[in-house]
């Protein structure tokens, strides 16, 4: 089963706040991020993980009635933002909430974990073509 783990960062003034952290916070971020996708791919889980640019850089698009786009932006109004991803393919979704919960303990300033909200949901596969 493919979930994708989605990580959530608050919206703040739509640069992440990471960028201000002191250099040794920001690289044992890092590290931890770093040694949970060693993980995944050495369990065979790992499809992809991708990070997003920040909110001040988004745009939402909707079709206008001429069909032609229409933005709004630089980001929407919310509590939090996507700050990127995982998809990774595991046996159950405990297995999904553990790399979760993983990511989520994320060291923030100082060292305590964020406990940032990562949100899992299966990813839907299209039933198979009939023969």
């Amino acid at each position: 089963m493919k979930y994708m783990l989605m990580m959530h960062t608050p919206r703040g003034t739509g640069d992440y706040e990471i960028f201000s952290w002191p250099p040794e916070d920001f690289q044992a971020h890092m590290d931890h991020l770093n040694r949970l996708n060693a993980e995944i791919r050495e369990a065979g889980e790992w499809v992809e993980v991708q990070g997003l640019t920040p909110p001040g850089k988004a745009k939402l698009v909707r079709a206008g009635k001429n069909g032609e786009p229409v933005t709004d932006g630089p980001f929407p109004e919310a509590k939090e933002f996507l700050a990127g991803y995982w998809i990774v393919e595991v046996d159950t979704p405990e297995r999904a909430w553990e790399i979760a919960a993983k990511a989520s303990a994320a060291p923030g300033p100082g060292g305590a974990p964020l406990n940032m909200p990562i949100e899992v949901r299966q990813v839907m596969s299209a039933p198979a073509p009939e023969v």
